[in-house]
């Protein structure tokens, strides 16, 4: 072969691998397909659905892709209820039940899923998923389902148990583990499965203990005065074919059998039922002491056992207006001098029985005085001859521009001795000149250091308050410096007021309406007079409102109680903001029965919102891969893992 040839044929190969290795490397990698949103279908299950003289134990159930169970433990309803829990785990594409308890005869068995079984990899839920099967000759297919909302608020109760009954006697619900069972979703909503014919009598509880029936009187109840007759009825609805999940294909007349009662209402409480125990004492300063309750209580006894006192009234006593914190002002000098005093106090304690019972504890308060080095104590000595005079501080809530509908509040930092409260003025000034004006002074009936000052505010009115120098002395030897504090009202064109006409009402209640703010919390109350709300001075933004019956007169919201079968007093929420404008008057037409209880609440102050499944765009995630392919290069995969691809979940300890 000739040089040239050489040349040639070594150039050809050279140009041939160059190639190669090009044609390699833009070659594009799968895609993997466009994102999944669909989720798992079922093949089969074993027992099939709906089957009859079934004694296994164990059943399965096979899904078109590897799944995964979510939460198991709170989402999978299984009624009858079991005492113990069953095994349920899920092993690649199958999700397994294994029942322990032993089967009831000729009893109808659901198991409920809800939204607990997911695809494995991008999470999407196969809603409303349940299972039956008879362990006798009929399969029992009635149903009922409705909302469990909290009584005072509206608020949708997640993850609270519905029972039902045949036995209809009161105490059943107290004895008597619930025959048929569900669980609430986020919304509060429910549905109870596999009900034969007949009469129900339906409850809502918050099973603490969760042996299904109530006999712990800290746990949340609801029910109904009325029976339950639950019945079918043929029904037609429209539904939604889509191509995806923004493109509609068609919508399909589709023939149902309804369940009904499909609309029921339980409005859930707390009886007020909470452990009495002391939680803590303690002595903050040498002159005060302090004891916290778990819960309001009547208010305890105390008795001094060490130092002796030769005065009984050895103590001003300030309280809050459930005692559940008492604190004790010690006015005799020689007690409080002491760095170790034992009380001994009588207190309402519950038993093991939920029974209040009398005890007596002795408790020990220490005082230990800050340490103070040498050269602090003897710069402290330096400036005792050069002292200036220590006042009693004291604390108002005047504001310069004071609200016209607010009073003043005055309060001490000490308990007070002696006050002689005509050094106390108010003042209003006209033209720079301030004239007297006569105003109600209250002392707190809880608080012995709190003073309430009263007076009819004029809208855009300058007005002074003062307290004369040396009018007011401490049970601890110290007088007040004067207080001069001028302030004016605001003008009522910086307010807007508001007028509920409200339509439903039962003849002849007492009802209140409570403005809220945004985070749901009262802020003014009003009663209803001839169907009509009417709050004045409001200052501008967002509100919102509820109404509650109050049906024993007592002017506050009270709850129910399941011994003396009494309902909690009915509320009812206007469905929408208001905002309130300066300078306005603002008039709201309200049907407390225009809406039902569950669509009441506006989203805004709804703290239990419904949990909605996050999922990713189908249209974004096609133009994420297409932009991949023209890149070049290989989207990234979904994240492969979890129970479902291999591996396995287990509730109730068993494998």
């Amino acid at each position: 072969m000739t040089k040239l040839a050489k040349y040639i044929l070594t150039g050809l190969v050279i140009s041939c691998a160059i190639y190669i290795f090009n044609s390699c490397a833009n070659m594009a990698s799968p895609t993997g397909g466009l994102y999944d949103v669909t989720p798992p279908r079922l093949i089969k299950a074993n027992p099939p659905n709906n089957s009859l003289n079934v004694n296994k134990k164990i059943i399965e159930f096979e899904f078109d892709e590897n799944i995964k169970i979510e939460k198991p433990a709170e989402k999978v309803i299984i009624t009858p209820p079991q005492i113990e829990m069953p095994v349920i785990k899920s092993i690649g594409r199958k999700a397994i039940v294994e029942l322990i308890d032993d089967f009831h005869e000729s009893t109808t068995y659901t198991i409920d899923f809800t939204d607990a079984i997911v695809d494995n990899n991008e999470g999407n839920p196969l809603e409303n998923f349940s299972h039956s099967f008879s362990t006798g000759d009929v399969l029992d297919t009635l149903a009922v389902s409705g909302t469990v909302l909290s009584a005072d608020n509206l608020e949708p109760m997640q993850g609270i148990y519905v029972g039902m009954h045949t036995n209809l006697d009161d105490s059943a619900f107290v004895k008597i583990p619930f025959e048929r069972i569900s669980r609430t979703d986020s919304r509060g909503k429910f549905t109870v499965r596999g009900l034969a014919e007949g009469e129900y009598k339906i409850y809502a509880l918050k099973d603490d203990n969760r042996d299904y029936k109530y006999d712990n009187p800290q746990e949340t109840i609801a029910f109904l005065d009325s029976i339950i007759i639950p019945s079918s009825m043929p029904a037609v609805r429209q539904d939604t074919v889509f191509v995806d999940s923004v493109t509609i294909d068609s919508i399909k007349t589709v023939n149902y059998t309804r369940f009904i009662p499909d609309d029921l209402i339980l409005r859930s409480f707390d009886v007020g039922f909470k452990r009495k125990y002391r939680e803590k004492h303690e002595r903050p300063t040498r002159e005060k002491l302090v004891v916290y309750m778990s819960s309001p209580t009547q208010l305890p006894n105390f008795e001094l056992v060490q130092p002796q006192s030769a005065d009984s009234a050895w103590y001003k006593m300030e309280r809050s207006i459930e005692n559940d914190t008492v604190s004790l002002w010690i006015t005799d000098s020689l007690v409080y001098k002491q760095d170790t005093i034992l009380m001994k106090m009588d207190y309402l304690r519950t038993d093991t029985l939920n029974r209040d019972v009398l005890a007596t504890d002795t408790l020990r308060f220490l005082y230990k005085a800050p340490k103070v080095s040498r050269s602090e104590r003897k710069k402290n000595e330096d400036e005792d001859k050069e002292k200036e005079i220590v006042f009693m501080n004291i604390k108002n809530t005047i504001k310069s521009s004071h609200e016209v509908y607010a009073p003043i509040y005055v309060e001490f930092e000490h308990p007070v001795l002696s006050f002689d409260s005509s050094m106390v003025r108010l003042e209003h000034e006209v033209d720079s000149v301030l004239s007297p004006i006569p105003f109600s002074f209250t002392a707190d009936s809880l608080n012995p250091r709190l003073y309430k000052i009263e007076h009819k505010w004029e809208p855009e009115e300058k007005y002074k308050f003062s307290i004369d120098s040396a009018s007011v002395h401490s049970v601890y030897g110290l007088w007040n410096n004067k207080v001069e504090q001028p302030f004016s009202i605001k003008s009522l064109d910086q307010y807007g007021n508001i007028l509920f006409s409200i339509h439903g009402l039962p003849d002849s209640v007492t009802s209140y309406v409570e403005l809220l703010d945004g985070s749901d919390k009262p802020f003014r109350k009003v009663r209803v007079k001839n169907n009509e709300a009417l709050i004045f001075d409001l200052d501008p933004g967002k509100i919102y409102a509820r109404l509650f019956i109050d049906e024993n007169n007592d002017g506050i919201w009270t709850t129910g109680s399941y011994e003396d079968k009494r309902q909690p007093e009915r509320v009812y929420y206007f469905p929408k903001m208001v905002e309130i404008r300066a300078y306005t008057d603002h008039e709201e037409d309200w049907d407390i029965n225009a809406n039902p209880l569950n669509e009441q609440k506006p989203l805004d102050i709804l703290k239990n919102k419904p949990e909605e499944k996050k999922r990713r765009n189908p249209n974004e995630e096609r133009n994420r891969q297409q932009q991949g392919q023209q890149r070049g290069g290989a989207p990234s995969a979904p994240r492969m893992g979890g129970a479902g691809s291999g591996g396995m979940q287990t509730v109730g300890g068993r494998r």
